[in-house]
């Protein structure tokens, strides 16, 4: 008899299955959401209390549940989708694997309150790590009321490796919002420690992005809509004008969100030569398809989608998405079928003549001799006087006497001679003092800009050549992150404040974010809801719009992945410097070349950007030898 392999405890293996199911809590709120979707409900209320850790609610309205199958909902493997292999393949429901509510169930202390429509009385159930404690009857309205609380309370590894409340608060908006996008017929309602996030009514698809990412958007979307015997493209693509850093982009096939990295190829190559190099367009597009054509069950959490006809498919989405553009004469185009034509009279002498008019006539002086004095022209007579000496002036320029050779050998006093001064003297550096973090350049060595991108001057060991966008980043980015650090910037009022209006993932994220804003010199006031007014802006900003500059800060910031503190200041940091560095085209004066060398050579880590690129190269004067 074998005492190797045996069969794991029910509850175990629910653990197990809660691990890849149950990730975090916004995981519980995808499944229970989904859960009440297949119900058929029409509306949704979500509850949470501490980011998910002490309670996750989600009421709706749905079918209910008799006590029979809300005692079986919580069994592996139950399900009310699924009654052959077949089912498998014609699948329009969300959650059909059944084990969501078990997983569930195994990681947390669960409340089940339901009542079947039409039913008499409803039933509640209480379940703590996968044991069923207590089933009593319940006067509840018809419908589910799901209470999940203190989630991994009796899985303490889990529950250390939950990030902070705003982190996963966040997760719990992403999630919500993918389930809302798709599901405008659906009123939901999200609330956070009893403040009100979400308040979304049915409505029409494009009203309930708006109410999700602003009015703002409304503006920026195009409608796509293809319908092919193999799928059905709609939706909204955003203008080519309305690009940014960090794009709205979400698919959706047959009711459920998904990432597709080679549709999303697609979208991207629709735009192609349109959009500035790191720019993202926003895009919400929606997919019909046979449910029997793709498999939505090769990922845990079902994000991740396998088409059978992915390449017919890319080429419909490639011409929907381009189509859209081409209307919004976002593509030039050329149309050759003109009906108008341009009526351009031509000279008839005929019918001209009949009309009693005559062709206009030129009148010329034969006569006429400019070399003499007639016609009426003359020319002074002290004329040969302005030419007089023109000839020894021009010797005295192109041979020049003895004494202006001897001038010419002596050498400038305020420029060294090149190969005389040490790569340690090329630049004097005066700071005013570290708190100001002010530098004054006295560079001794002569700069030179090439092709309005590079800055070149010489050194002991040959020349050093700097890409002046870069490196201008780099000296920001130092500034940037000194003054977070030391709690110190300058801010500029503006004489108009200018609203910006975030989006709910923006703005949670955004109140733990005041600080390292304000220090990097932005004065940011809270206008209610999730909009603010920008009062104040760096005072070497003011080319840029400091709208644009702040949302590209708070994307960078949520685009950083990390819930380190130092992370995010980085982020932001760079994603400002980038913003306000001098561009690569820009002449530049000599006193301003000279600073930035003398700004970026003060920085320890001046070869490299943050991000990675080269600032500087050097080329000794061995690799010039070689080269002449």
């Amino acid at each position: 008899m074998s005492d190797i392999i045996h069969l794991l405890p029910d509850h175990i293996a629910n653990q197990i299955a809660a691990g890849e199911v149950i990730q975090r809590p916004a995981s519980v709120v995808k499944e229970l959401m989904e859960n009440s979707i297949d119900a058929g409900a029409g509306m949704i209320v979500v509850n949470i209390k501490d980011a998910g850790r002490t309670l996750i609610q989600v009421i709706d309205d749905g079918k209910g549940m008799s006590e029979t199958d809300a005692r079986m909902a919580f069994e592996r493997h139950a399900t009310s989708k699924i009654s052959s292999v077949n089912d498998l393949f014609s699948l329009r429901t969300m959650g059909f694997r059944g084990e969501a509510l078990a997983s569930i169930a195994a990681v947390a202390q669960v409340e089940l309150r339901t009542r079947a429509k039409g039913g008499e009385i409803g039933v509640c159930l209480s379940i703590s790590a996968s044991t069923l404690d207590t089933v009593t009857p319940d006067a509840c309205n018809e419908g589910s009321i799901f209470s999940v609380k203190n989630l991994f309370y009796n899985v303490p590894a889990r529950r250390k490796f939950l990030k902070s409340n705003e982190t996963e608060f966040r997760h719990i908006l992403t999630e919500f919002e993918r389930v809302a996008l798709v599901h405008p017929d659906i009123s939901f309602t999200l609330r956070h420690n009893d403040a009100v996030v979400y308040e979304l009514l049915t409505c029409g698809l494009r009203q309930r992005i708006v109410d999700i990412f602003g009015k703002n958007v409304n503006q920026k979307l195009l409608s796509v809509d293809a319908d092919t015997s193999l799928i059905h493209v709609r939706g909204f693509a955003g203008r080519v004008d309305s690009v940014k850093k960090r794009g709205l982009q979400y698919f959706f096939v047959n009711g459920r969100y998904m990432r597709h990295p080679y549709f999303h190829k697609a979208v991207m190559q629709a735009y192609e030569q349109m959009i500035p190099t790191g720019e993202m367009p926003d895009y919400f597009i929606y997919f019909d398809v046979d449910p029997s054509t793709i498999d939505v069950n090769i990922h845990p959490t079902k994000t991740e989608i396998k088409f059978e006809n992915e390449h017919p498919i890319w080429q419909i989405i490639f011409s929907a998405v381009r189509e859209t553009l081409a209307k919004s004469n976002s593509v030039p185009s050329i149309d050759f079928d003109v009906k108008s034509v341009i009526d351009i009279p031509i000279y008839n002498p005929s019918h001209e003549a009949s009309a009693n008019m005559r062709p206009p006539e030129l009148t010329l002086d034969k006569a006429y001799n400019p070399f003499r004095e007639t016609g009426g022209h003359r020319f002074p007579d002290e004329w040969k006087t302005l030419y007089e000496g023109f000839e020894s002036e021009r010797n005295a320029v192109l041979l020049p006497n003895e004494n202006s050779r001897d001038e010419k050998k002596q050498p400038n006093p305020e420029l060294p001679a090149v190969g005389t001064y040490s790569e340690n003297d090329t630049i004097s550096v005066l700071s005013s003092g570290e708190d100001d973090g002010e530098i004054f350049a006295n560079v001794s060595n002569p700069c030179f800009q090439y092709k309005n991108r590079y800055i070149i001057t010489p050194l002991k060991s040959g020349l050093v050549i700097i890409d002046q966008h870069r490196a201008h980043v780099r000296i920001l980015y130092e500034r940037y992150v000194n003054n977070i650090i030391r709690r110190s910037a300058v801010s500029q009022k503006l004489l108009f404040p200018e609203i910006i209006e975030f989006t709910a993932s923006e703005s949670s994220l955004l109140s733990s974010l005041a600080d390292e804003i304000r220090f990097l010199g932005f004065d940011l006031v809270p206008m209610g809801g999730n909009s603010y007014a920008v009062h104040g802006a760096p005072a070497d900003v003011s080319r840029t719009n400091p709208s644009k500059l702040v949302k590209d800060i708070v994307a960078a910031a949520m685009d950083s992945g990390v819930s380190e503190a130092d992370k995010k200041i980085e982020r932001m940091a760079l994603s400002l410097a980038k913003a306000t560095a001098i561009p690569a085209g820009k002449i530049l004066s000599s006193d301003e070349m000279e600073t930035i060398v003398a700004s970026l050579f003060v920085i320890p880590s001046n070869g490299m950007t943050p991000d990675g690129l080269s600032v500087l190269t050097i080329i000794t004067d061995e690799e010039l030898t070689k080269r002449i």
